[in-house]
């Protein structure tokens, strides 16, 4: 029987920080819109703010789907399941922001991700999202699977690009700029990538 949270803390928050993958949802508000889901999956890119609000980093890619549905309406669902150890799924619904590179809030949540080096994923913005909906349900049905590492592919491609080629490749790119039904998606050219605020206190 699955079970309502109003926070993310305690065996929840722990749950969610120790798994390798998950999933992002987004959708446009228009009813012949394409619906978007994405894995996520680069260790240390995920961050539990408070008890309310996470965060994670949104690297290079081949759309923007995510940031466009954001950007257009901020729905979002993030989805959590247990490969490993006790069957489990968790969910959080909420209300999400795309915080770019030129945002004075970028460098002081980059500093929640301290084990990424931003320069070599193509950082283009941090997702902030606020939890207005937290479950849980069995996940029965999801099979065993063990983690073994983190592919090197996204690093090894994009640690080759500065600011400027970076931007320049995703100017090329049909789908970043606006998403797959045309609604605005990453504001291009890219700005400078700031360095990370230091730690408060």
């Amino acid at each position: 029987m699955g079970k309502t949270y109003e926070r993310i803390d305690g065996r929840l928050r722990s749950f969610i920080e120790a798994q390798h993958l998950f999933f992002t949802a987004t959708a446009p508000l228009g009813a012949e819109g394409t619906v978007n889901l994405s894995p996520k999956g680069v260790s240390g890119s995920f961050a539990v703010l408070d008890e309310r609000t996470v965060a994670y980093l949104d690297f290079a890619g081949s759309t923007s789907e995510t940031i466009a549905h954001l950007r257009e309406n901020g729905r979002v669902t993030l989805m959590w399941c247990a490969f490993q150890g006790p069957p489990n799924i968790v969910r959080v619904h909420g209300r999400g922001e795309p915080v770019f590179r030129d945002d004075p809030r970028f460098g002081g949540l980059l500093s929640h991700f301290p084990a990424v080096d931003p320069s070599a994923h193509g950082l283009r913005a941090i997702i902030v999202v606020t939890a207005e909906l937290i479950r849980d349900s069995c996940g029965f049905a999801v099979p065993y699977m063990s983690y073994d590492e983190d592919r090197s592919l996204h690093a090894d491609r994009f640690r080759r690009d500065d600011d400027a080629s970076l931007s320049a490749y995703f100017e090329k790119k049909p789908d970043i700029a606006t998403s797959i039904d045309g609604l605005p998606g990453l504001p291009l050219p890219l700005p400078p990538l700031p360095e990370p605020a230091p730690p408060a206190g």
